[in-house]
């Protein structure tokens, strides 16, 4: 279940994340989707999407971080 586009996402990732994180969560969603296919590649008993989803929000955490005021900014 892949996402071709940003409007996609499910609510709690468009309603929190800004749009340049979007597309951060959008494409490494995408690529562990693919990279995760088997489930031996998988750590624990973690399903394809759950493990797509961590690694997504891994990925934004790389580059935006969570302010006092439960937003999120890109890292200086």
């Amino acid at each position: 279940m892949p996402y071709e586009k940003r409007e996609e996402l499910p609510d709690s990732v468009r309603n929190v994340l800004p749009p340049h994180a979007q597309s951060i969560y959008k494409e490494a969603f995408n690529s562990a989707w693919e990279q995760y296919a088997k489930p031996e590649d998988r750590k624990g008993d973690s399903s394809r999407e759950e493990t797509a989803h961590a690694v997504a929000w891994s990925a934004v955490k790389e580059k935006y971080e969570k302010g006092d005021d439960d937003r999120w900014h890109r890292k200086s």
